[in-house]
C-alpha cells in the first residue's frame, strides 16, 4: 500500500510542479540544471521538477519604444525630437534575444541618440521637418545592423514630434504671417491696377461714344438745318434771312430751356432780338473775311 501511495505523491507533485501553460505568442526558455535546453511554444508543457525549470519567458509581440532626444541642428537651433520604435523579437533567434541582450529598451535608445544625433546637425531647421522621413531611415537602418545580431527586428522608426524652442516657433510664425501678408499686399495691389486699368478703360469707351454722340447730334442739327434754309428759300426768304430767323428761333428756344430748369449752371448770353442778329452778323462777317483770306494767300501761292 506505502509503494502505491508514494507514487501517487511523486505524481502530484510533478504534475504540480513539472506541468506548465506557455500563453499565445510568448515563447518559453527551458534550461536543465542552468543550462539552456530548449523552448517551448504556446499550449501545455510538463517539465521534470527540480532538473528543468523555465528561465523565462519571451514575448513574440510587436512592442513600441518612445525616445525624447535633444540635439542641435545646422544653424544653432535645438530642438526636442520624439523617435517611436516599434521591435519584435524573431522567432528564431530566441535564444540571442534572451540570453545575449539584458536590456534592449536601452540598447535600442542608446543607437537613437547616436544616430539622430549624427544626422540632425548635418541639417537646418526647415530641413529637419522636411527630411524626417530621411532621418527616420536612418535610424531604422542602423538599428537593424545592430540589433538582428540580438535577436531583435526592428519593424519601424517614426519620427513623431519635432519641437524646436517657443523662441525660434514664435519667430518662424512671425516670418510665415509677415510672408502671407506680403502676397496678400502683391495680390490687393494686382486688384487694384486692374480696377484702374478697367475704369479708365470704360472712361475712355464713355468718351470715344460720347464725342460720336456729340458728333452725329451736330451732323443731324446741321442737315436739320439745310433743310429749313431749302424750305424757306421756297417761300421767297433768302439764305440770310432764314439763317436769321433760324438763329433767333433758337434763341428763344434756349431761353425757353434755361426758364425750365432752375438749377442750370449756363451762362446767360445777351438775350434781345438784336443780339441773335448781331451774333449771326458776325458769323457770316467771319466767314466772309476767312474767305477772301484763303482767296489771297492761293493767289500769291500762285
Amino acid at each position: 500500500m506505502l509503494p502505491y501511495i508514494s507514487l501517487l505523491v511523486l505524481l502530484l507533485v510533478i504534475i504540480f510542479f513539472g506541468l506548465f501553460i506557455v500563453k499565445q505568442q510568448q515563447i518559453a526558455v527551458v534550461e536543465r540544471f542552468g543550462k539552456f535546453r530548449n523552448t517551448r511554444s504556446p499550449g501545455i508543457h510538463l517539465l521534470i521538477p527540480l532538473v528543468d525549470r523555465v528561465a523565462g519567458r519571451v514575448n513574440l509581440r510587436i512592442q513600441q519604444l518612445d525616445v525624447l532626444v535633444e540635439t542641435k541642428t545646422k544653424d544653432d537651433v535645438f530642438v526636442q525630437m520624439k523617435v517611436s520604435v516599434q521591435y519584435m523579437v524573431l522567432n528564431t533567434a530566441v535564444f540571442d534575444a534572451f540570453y545575449r541582450l539584458e536590456n534592449p529598451q536601452a540598447q535600442i535608445t542608446s543607437y537613437v541618440f547616436d544616430t539622430v544625433r549624427a544626422e540632425v546637425p548635418k541639417l537646418r531647421l526647415d530641413d529637419v521637418f522636411e527630411k524626417k522621413d530621411d532621418i527616420a531611415n536612418a535610424i531604422k537602418r542602423e538599428l537593424e545592423e545592430a540589433m538582428n545580431t540580438y535577436g531583435y527586428g526592428i519593424i519601424k522608426a517614426l519620427v513623431t514630434d519635432i519641437d524646436p524652442d517657443d523662441a525660434v516657433k514664435n519667430a518662424m510664425n512671425r516670418i510665415n504671417a509677415a510672408e502671407r501678408e506680403k502676397v496678400a499686399a502683391e495680390y490687393d495691389g494686382e486688384a487694384e491696377r486692374i480696377r484702374i486699368v478697367a475704369k479708365a478703360t470704360a472712361e475712355a469707351e464713355s468718351k470715344r461714344l460720347q464725342g460720336q454722340g456729340i458728333a452725329d447730334q451736330r451732323r443731324e442739327i446741321a442737315r436739320g438745318l439745310e433743310e429749313s434754309v431749302e424750305v424757306l428759300n421756297k417761300v421767297g426768304i433768302n439764305s440770310q434771312e432764314a439763317s436769321a430767323l433760324i438763329v433767333i428761333t433758337q434763341h428763344y428756344d434756349t431761353l425757353h430751356a434755361i426758364s425750365e430748369n432752375t438749377q442750370s449752371n449756363l451762362i446767360l448770353m445777351p438775350n434781345s432780338p438784336n443780339a441773335a442778329s448781331n451774333m449771326l452778323n458776325e458769323l457770316v462777317t467771319s466767314f466772309a473775311v476767312g474767305g477772301e483770306v484763303s482767296k489771297m494767300n492761293s493767289k500769291k501761292s500762285d
